[in-house]
């Protein structure tokens, strides 16, 4: 894991912080003159400091030397940042005196994923992204504000507890942003929506945003459907063209021959990717889109001279092939279509009954739980045979795709002829007739309902245990269960009737407080809110497989990537087929037009079959994980109900698969949190360190009236 880690302190403390980026101090007061328990400085461990008192800043983990850069005006006005950018030293410059004067929008728009971080004075702004893979969190302390890009550092600092309520609503309402709030798991931690920026003026926080949201009342205006599309190409070439200018990465030397074994074997027993850059190459249009601008763009993409292949200019193309579970043939093999161009060097990373979802339930312990925990081993086995820079698809789908709800938003725009294709594309699914009218009545719904009564609803759903069919039918199911403000999770059914609770009561709180709507159209709500939610799986599944001297890049998931699929006209997101025609025009543009035939075509979904695979291979396990789970002794599900549901799930029932996953995920992490040993930070005793009381009983909600 990486992170920085910081805080804002009323006062200024004592004088003499003298620190820099080279990692030393002069004195305790460099630190922002906090003393431990212990009577040490008190920072982070495994840290470099690259600025000093009075609001010190650190960097932690195994940062590259130039994934961290620090621009300095004065002594008192400086930028950070930390990840792939692609800005040059001037244009940080600029973008620095535009944020002195209050322009934060600026530190937002270059090519790359980062972090940005200003110091004018002793005003600090951190801004995080638009997607949610780089979030910011901040929590009270020493009278002042602490802030990092993980939480579990904050919960250390202050020895937060777990938010129950929290992780209810991960279960009960994991897509709706009302619910969730500002939340994490840890109580007193809290998160900064994406899109907006953490601003801390002498300890005194504000959180504003930077990205203009569109208006409910009025129309956005309309935009040409091709300038748009070569705006998203544009975006995604400048956000490879990012990393492939960056300094290449060699991984440790290679210590030598193993009998037996050749280098690739040797170099994946050691955990050690391959030097230069790769890519995914799953057959789909989003990872494919990627390996082929990644090896045609000018430059050197492949792996280095001397390392791995030898072969310097090609780009190292990795695919995976479930041999435990099939389905996806078709896509092997427009992947291997795909990798007969010469400046590609393919790989096939082949998958057994060990590499199947829940097959290993050991790992790391992650910042925040995730679905991605239970299937850690199966994306490890892909990256393992990867690069050290290595290209994923990621976000694709999010960014790309249209929500099911926003056919409601055709409707309050009036475009109603926009909706006839995919409603034929449905109806042709389903082979019903019917299917035009249950959709366009549910998008009328939906586009008639005012948000408030929208998430009343919701919360009245889970007060009285009503979550519809246990697994609904094909496409258009999924479709009619979307078109809402919010849904429960597929979780929901098996937590107790107090986290239910619980959870309404939150619903309810939030929008009596907010008093008015979200400001957007609900197609646009819910898709931020489904972007939202997988950025920040996708952070707990970089954590979960890592892979030591490994970088994953998920250029979709950039500033300007979203910026630019957020202008695509919704006319054109609706279509059937839309998210490949945009990536083909998108290759077309770069020079690229021998596809293979069915490139970008819908494939049988083979993830519900591998997870059933999974769950019938990993029962005992399964079952010994929720004889006595922690979940049942926080009041949030009854460890008989889900043995129950796990054996009728491997069984064959139709039982919501992915609501199993969130509760084996959460249940692990959980495990992993309170059987950890030491904390983030020296200075401190190893008790000062996040739930020093494990599983403490809280005064809920409900109970509280």
């Amino acid at each position: 894991m990486r992170w920085l880690v910081g805080w804002s302190s009323t006062t200024a403390g004592a004088p003499g912080g003298t620190a820099g980026y080279d990692g030393h101090a002069d004195d305790g007061a460099s630190y922002g003159g906090r003393v431990g328990h212990e009577g040490e400085t008190l920072h982070p461990v495994g840290s470099q400091l690259l600025w000093g008192d009075p609001d010190p800043l650190w960097a932690v983990g195994d940062w590259r030397p130039d994934e961290v850069r620090v621009v300095q005006a004065d002594p008192q006005t400086r930028v950070a940042v930390l990840g792939t950018c692609g800005a040059t030293d001037e244009q940080l410059r600029v973008g620095l005196f535009a944020a002195r004067g209050g322009a934060l929008r600026h530190l937002t728009a270059w090519p790359g994923s980062y972090t940005a971080i200003v110091q004018v004075g002793r005003r600090i702004t951190v801004c995080g992204d638009l997607a949610g893979a780089r979030p910011v969190f901040h929590t009270p302390w020493a009278g002042g504000t602490a802030y990092a890009t993980a939480a579990l550092p904050l919960a250390d600092l202050i020895e937060a507890n777990l938010d129950f309520g929290h992780l209810a609503t991960l279960l009960a309402a994991p897509d709706v942003p009302a619910a969730l709030q500002d939340s994490t798991p840890y109580d007193g931690v809290r998160r900064i929506p994406p899109g907006h920026a953490l601003i801390l003026r002498a300890g005194a926080r504000e959180i504003a945003g930077y990205e203009p949201v569109a208006s409910l009342a009025v129309a956005a205006p309309p935009a040409d459907p091709d300038s748009a599309v070569g705006a998203v190409g544009d975006a995604l070439v400048e956000a490879v063209r990012a990393r492939l200018s960056a300094p290449r990465h060699v991984p440790d030397i290679d210590p030598g021959p193993v009998p037996g074994m050749g280098p690739a074997e040797r170099r994946a027993a050691r955990g050690m990717p391959v030097a230069g850059i790769g890519a995914d190459l799953s057959g789909g249009p989003a990872s494919g889109t990627l390996a082929l601008l990644a090896a045609g763009l000018p430059g050197r993409p492949g792996t280095l001279l001397g390392h791995g292949t030898g072969a310097g200019e090609r780009l190292l193309a990795v695919t995976f092939n479930d041999l435990a579970v099939g389905g996806r043939e078709a896509e092997v093999q427009r992947a291997g279509l795909l990798a007969a161009n010469p400046r590609l060097h393919h790989v096939v990373a082949a998958g057994g009954e060990e590499t199947l979802p829940y097959a290993e339930l050991d790992g790391p312990l992650t910042d925040e739980p995730g679905p991605s925990l239970v299937t850690a081993a199966r994306h490890r086995a892909r990256l393992a045979a990867g690069s050290a820079d290595h290209f994923t698809g990621h976000g694709a789908r999010q960014v790309l795709d249209a929500h099911p709800a926003r056919l409601a938003d055709l409707l309050m725009d009036r475009k109603r002829r926009h909706l006839v294709r995919p409603m034929a594309a449905l109806t042709k699914a389903d082979g019903s007739v019917l299917v035009p009218a249950r959709v366009y009545g549910a998008a009328r719904r939906l586009a008639r309902t005012p948000y408030r009564a929208g998430v009343e609803g919701l919360a009245e759903r889970l007060l009285h245990r009503s979550f519809g069919p246990d697994d609904p039918a094909g496409a258009v199911g999924a479709s009619l269960a979307a078109l809402t403000w919010g849904g429960p999770g597929p979780a929901a059914r098996w937590l107790t009737g107090e986290a239910l609770a619980e959870v309404s009561v939150r619903l309810q709180g939030a929008v009596h407080r907010t008093g008015v709507g979200p400001g957007q159209r609900p197609g646009d709500y819910r898709a931020r809110a489904a972007l939202a939610r997988h950025a920040m799986d996708l952070r707990v599944l970089e954590q979960a497989a890592e892979i030591r001297s490994q970088r994953l890049h998920a250029p979709f998931l950039d500033n300007q990537v979203v910026r630019a699929c957020r202008a695509l006209p919704e006319t054109l997101r609706v279509q059937p087929g839309a998210r490949s025609a945009i990536l083909r025009t998108v290759l077309k543009s770069a020079g690229v037009t021998d596809l293979p035939p069915g490139w970008g075509a819908p494939s049988q979904d083979s993830a519900t079959a591998a997870a059933r695979a999974g769950l019938r291979m990993a029962m005992d396990p399964l079952l010994t994980l929720f004889e006595a789970p922690l979940l049942a002794e926080a009041g949030l599900i009854e460890a008989r109900v889900v043995r129950k549901a796990l054996r009728a799930a491997a069984a064959g029932e139709p039982l919501p698969l992915d609501g199993l996953a969130d509760l084996i995920s959460l249940e692990l992490w959980l495990r992993r949190l309170l059987s950890r040993r030491g904390t983030c930070w020296t200075g401190t005793p190893a008790r000062a360190r996040a739930v020093p009381a494990g599983i403490a009983p809280q005064r809920r909600a409900v109970s509280s009236g």
